[in-house]
């Protein structure tokens, strides 16, 4: 039934127009890698629909990397000032 409703509805092209790559290969826009940017609209709207479900794995991981990046920068320094570890 759900086959049935993709066919009925277009799927959007999650471009958001920031088409760069990062250091992987992924857009830094919507995330999406070079083959799955390529003829989006020729893509099957099942297959349309996988690449969305990876986008959101993807976006979900990266935002828990920026949070304990942050987190780990936010931390208190315990080293008193003047010691290094030199």
């Amino acid at each position: 039934m759900a086959a049935d409703q993709l066919e009925m509805f277009s799927i959007a092209n999650p471009c958001i127009g920031v088409c760069e790559s990062n250091q992987r290969g992924y857009c830094k826009g919507c995330l999406r890698s070079r083959d799955e940017r390529f003829n989006w609209h020729a893509k099957a709207p099942a297959e349309q629909s996988e690449i969305l479900q990876r986008l959101s794995k993807r976006r979900a991981r990266l935002l828990q990397q920026r949070k304990k990046s942050q987190h780990e920068n936010d931390s208190p320094n315990l080293q008193l000032p003047g010691f290094t570890d030199e």
